[in-house]
């Protein structure tokens, strides 16, 4: 499995991002992304532009996730899902209102 990290992009050379970390990032499949603007990577390449308020959050929740493998804790880098009850898939939660428990 491969986990997206989102990096925020300081800099434009052709398809190659430089992100604020100093590494760089293939931009080939979000060609309108601006320096300034955050991304999703996978394994080197921008799958997302994403909103700087979702980037953060993910990096919470991997910094968080980084300390309970550590043996830490993650502080409360899941406070969002902490402060809810869980919710079924859209399509899951319509069998269910329907009456349906199986398949």
């Amino acid at each position: 499995m491969c986990v997206g990290d989102p990096v925020q992009i300081v800099a434009i050379d052709g398809i190659a991002g430089r992100t604020a970390e100093g590494g760089l990032v293939d931009l080939s499949l979000t060609p309108d992304v601006a320096p300034g603007q955050w991304v999703l990577a996978f394994l080197g390449a921008a799958r997302e532009i994403l909103p700087e308020t979702e980037a953060l959050r993910i990096r919470a929740a991997l910094e968080g996730l980084r300390a309970v493998m550590a043996g830490g804790d993650p502080g409360d880098a899941f406070a969002d899902l902490e402060a809810r009850t869980p919710r079924l898939p859209p399509h899951l939660q319509a069998a269910l209102d329907a009456g349906r428990s199986q398949g």
